[in-house]
């Protein structure tokens, strides 16, 4: 179980994660693990279709391509937006009817997005999904680790997250490529259809899980103090911030190597480099997190240094290498990262998780925006160093975390009490 703290005025004493109804078994259950991990699929591809599709979406709605992109804008919005009131608002909720209502509103946003002409309709609908998509990752990790023994919380949770790195790597490009065979809509419509029968093998699959009573509840901003905390979600935007300089402006890195006809390529490299890291993850995280986290920074790290010599030097065949390494660190930071906050926070797990997911998607936005001023004044030999400085960061602040946050290991898996745990009465 994770570490739970001392009483004090700040600290209340501490409760039991919520249970399951029917108690954990020593055995993985995979039909509810890949159930969570086919909705984390979901959200990804509801998330970065647009992406694939935006001249024929455009076309369609009457706007510019810049005007169609911004329904990942909006999307992005409503996930910083609905993350954390949401997830305190509905902490006593039973967890499976929250999941439940959070795939039925990615099953209407998608429909509505499908048959929308409308842009100001559409739009609307991308942030309703955006708002869901901020509830459900909240759930995600809370829903994997409740259901499993304390000694297998990191594999669940590296299954449970699985999904959303199959969307990326291999998902969004075989939905680009349905879109353009079928048309945009009749893809969102697909993505409707997957949406409802998901909900349907989540009603069978997984087992009720109770929300927190009231006198449980951790307020944001004691779950903010809580030690360990603040570390894991500063290493989260930084990371975040490092990956999504070099990720969203790609094409601008890879066209002065003569690459620019190569960017799927370079994204299929590390699409399945990505799935190797979500194996090593899984079978490592229990034990090694804090090692895999320093691994994923210095990765990274590696590869955007290997991204600006190439720019450097003009030389372009590193380039596959940097991809690959890239992926083994992005892959399974996500799971390494929940798993870290919820360790540190305790019973306060779904709270800390709607914070991280506000970091991340703070990261993918100041991104964008951060990348593109560099991009506007310095050119693209700006972005690998600005990621470097971005993560040396990230690895100072994992390194220096070795109590809480990423604790050095003590010989007990991930998910142990490395404390007498008090209880409530």
């Amino acid at each position: 179980m994770p570490e739970l703290h001392s009483p004090s005025p700040s600290n209340p004493p501490a409760t039991r994660l919520p249970q399951p109804s029917n108690p954990p078994t020593t055995r993985l259950p995979w039909p509810s693990l890949l159930a969570l991990s086919t909705a984390g699929f979901v959200t990804i591809m509801t998330e970065a279709l647009p992406a694939g599709v935006l001249p024929a979406m455009s076309a369609d709605l009457g706007v510019s391509q810049s005007g169609a992109g911004q329904s990942v804008t909006l999307y992005a919005a409503g996930s910083i937006a609905a993350a954390i009131p949401l997830t305190a608002v509905t902490a006593g909720w039973p967890r499976k009817r929250l999941l439940l209502l959070s795939v039925g509103g990615f099953a209407a946003a998608n429909a509505v997005t499908a048959v929308s002409t409308n842009y100001p309709l559409t739009m609307a609908a991308r942030f309703a999904a955006g708002l869901v998509a901020g509830l459900l990752w909240a759930l995600l990790a809370g829903y994997a680790r409740s259901i499993v023994a304390p000694e297998q919380r990191g594999r669940a949770m590296a299954v449970a997250m699985g999904g959303s790195t199959v969307a990326l790597s291999v998902g969004v490009p075989a939905g680009t490529l349905v879109a353009a065979l079928v048309g945009w809509r009749t893809t969102f419509g697909l993505m409707s259809a997957v949406a409802v029968a998901l909900a349907v093998w989540m009603l069978v699959a997984l087992p009720a899980v109770p929300g927190r009573p009231g006198h449980a509840r951790t307020p944001v901003r004691q779950v903010l103090r809580t030690p360990g905390v603040a570390a894991v979600l500063t290493v989260t935007v930084a990371f975040v911030l490092a990956h999504n300089l070099l990720y969203t402006y790609v094409a601008a890195l890879l066209a002065p190597l003569g690459l620019g006809g190569r960017t799927d390529t370079v994204l299929l490299v590390l699409g399945l480099s990505s799935l190797v890291s979500i194996l090593g993850t899984g079978a490592l995280i229990d034990r090694h997190l804090r090692t895999l986290t320093i691994a994923a920074c210095a990765l990274l790290s590696a590869a955007a240094l290997s991204v600006a010599a190439a720019l450097l030097t003009g030389t372009s065949w590193p380039v596959y290498g940097s991809a690959a390494v890239w992926g083994l660190a992005f892959g399974g930071a996500a799971t390494l990262l929940q798993t870290a906050v919820a360790d540190a926070a305790g019973p306060a797990g779904d709270i800390a998780q709607s914070l991280l997911v506000t970091c991340w998607n703070l990261g993918i936005a100041g991104a964008a925006l951060a990348g593109g001023l560099l991009l506007d004044h310095g050119g693209p030999s700006t972005l690998p160093w600005s990621a470097l400085a971005l993560l040396a960061t990230a690895l100072t602040v994992t390194v220096a975390a070795h109590r809480h946050g990423f604790p050095r290991p003590t010989g007990r898996p991930t998910g142990h009490p490395r404390s007498p745990v008090p209880h409530s009465r």
